[in-house]
């Protein structure tokens, strides 16, 4: 069965969506890189793994790599999995040190599903993969 093309109207909601997500995990990981000390200050003490510059630039990479691989079409796929991944670490970090949960537990969840979504209005293999249908019977 092939999936036909997104709308074009769809193609820009994603690419808006994905865009915003993209900007975000840029500055996330780019601080990360650029200024690990900024980060390490703005970072809750109770996290559970240290705190210092090595740890914050193996963060930022582990969050580049992937959002560089989201950027381009061709491995948008696997960047999404790939971030999928680090948010689901940032989600059970937050529920662990008991953060609150609309603003801290749920805000690597609403990212994701930015993520996917913007994916999902842009990409018809996506759409393929996950083919949201009207009603009970389709």
């Amino acid at each position: 069965m092939t999936e036909a093309l997104p709308s074009k109207k769809a193609v820009i909601a994603g690419r808006v969506l994905s865009g915003l997500v993209i900007a975000f995990l840029l500055l996330d990981a780019g601080l990360k890189l650029v200024s690990p000390e900024t980060a390490i200050k703005y970072s809750p003490p109770d996290l559970g793994w240290p705190l210092d510059v090595p740890t914050m630039t193996m963060l930022g990479l582990l969050l580049l790599i992937p959002t560089l691989l989201y950027i381009w079409p061709r491995t948008a796929i696997l960047g999404a999995i790939l971030i999928t991944a680090y948010l689901g670490g940032a989600v059970a970090t937050h529920v662990r040190i008991g953060s609150p949960l609309f603003s801290h537990i749920l805000f690597g969840v609403y990212l994701g599903v930015m993520l996917w979504g913007g994916l999902w209005l842009r990409d018809p293999r996506v759409r393929a993969l996950i083919p949201l249908r009207a009603g009970a019977g389709a």
